[in-house]
């Protein structure tokens, strides 16, 4: 059975096989923190779709943004939002099994990440959301992240140190930043800009897709290309949502799930390609040749800490995988 088919059983076995007809419309409402011109725009939008249409329209997705990711799945797992689509930064909260994917230099590369998150190994993961009241139903992508500052630029692991940088709420990645000797700040997204402009904070780190989206060059100067750690994203839903679904209308979630993986990477991936030319036109000044080795280096103590304090396990065989 392929991996993706073992997916859907999952999903059907998270949500309770005894579901019963949906109502003449029922209405999913997806929160994701990004415009709509953007990666996870494109995945709600494949979904809505792709649900609506194989639904007949028995169902209506509503897709509103909230900046506030810890928010929106606080508000799915008691179930006054239906679905979440945004990184994993703030999910460890919830399920602390989803940290490992946050570690630092973990995947070499987007086919190594996309590889390893959809085998056997990351459906282990999503497993591991039911006892919270979730289901995590299909891994998604943020991207690799990136540094941006107003202060200077960054060449070095040296030139992080002393530097305001805003994170998410991940504990995985505050870790990072103070081994660099920065300051980690951690602030919901919807705070971001507002504390950029004011001085709060120095800097921030995203993909370069959140970047352009969100014109966070008109608030910093400089980008250094460190991808010093991939930021996964996922598809989270309320069980009791889904089990609301016939067998046949989960099955038909699942499908448009993979329409939404789909989306969101294909997005990610031409994002990438034009987004780094586009903020230098709009001003930016670029560090391009970074020494991955280095920062490597400057975070063994983090490393250390995390396979003590992480599933040692589930990280070599993220870290080791390769393509069959």
């Amino acid at each position: 059975m392929s991996i993706a088919r073992r997916a859907a059983f999952a999903l059907l076995a998270a949500a309770g096989l005894a579901g019963t007809p949906a109502l003449a419309q029922t209405t999913i409402t997806i929160q994701h923190p990004l415009p709509t011109n953007s990666h996870y725009g494109a995945g709600a939008a494949a979904l809505k779709e792709s649900f609506e249409r194989a639904t007949g329209g028995r169902y209506r997705v509503n897709i509103q943004r909230n900046d506030n990711e810890r928010e929106i799945v606080e508000s799915v797992q008691i179930g006054t939002v239906e679905c979440y689509i945004g990184s994993t930064g703030p999910v460890g909260n919830f399920v602390p099994a989803v940290r490992v994917v946050d570690v630092p230099f973990l995947f070499r590369d987007y086919a190594h990440a996309r590889g390893a998150l959809d085998s056997e190994v990351g459906q282990q993961i999503l497993a591991q959301f039911q006892p919270r009241g979730l289901v995590g139903v299909i891994w998604l992508e943020n991207g690799f992240r990136h540094l941006t500052n107003s202060r200077r630029e960054v060449n070095a692991p040296a030139d992080v140190r002393g530097l305001k940088v805003r994170t998410m709420e991940n504990q995985v990645h505050m870790r990072a930043f103070s081994t660099l000797g920065a300051l980690p700040t951690p602030m919901a997204f919807s705070e971001l800009v507002p504390a950029l402009q004011q001085g709060t904070v120095d800097g921030q780190e995203n993909p370069i897709p959140v970047i352009v989206a969100n014109n966070l060059n008109q608030v910093q100067r400089y980008l250094t290309l460190t991808g010093h750690v991939y930021s996964p994203g996922l598809l989270i839903c309320n069980p009791a949502m889904l089990q609301a679904m016939t067998p046949a209308d989960r099955a038909a979630f699942m499908e448009a799930a993979r329409a939404a993986q789909r989306a969101n990477r294909e997005r990610v991936s031409a994002d990438e390609a034009s987004g780094v030319d586009e903020l230098r036109r709009r001003g930016m000044q670029v560090v391009t040749q970074v020494d991955t080795a280095a920062f490597q280096a400057a975070l063994a103590a983090a490393f250390a800490q995390y396979e003590r304090e992480l599933d040692a396990a589930t990280l070599r065989r993220l870290r080791d995988w390769q393509p069959g």
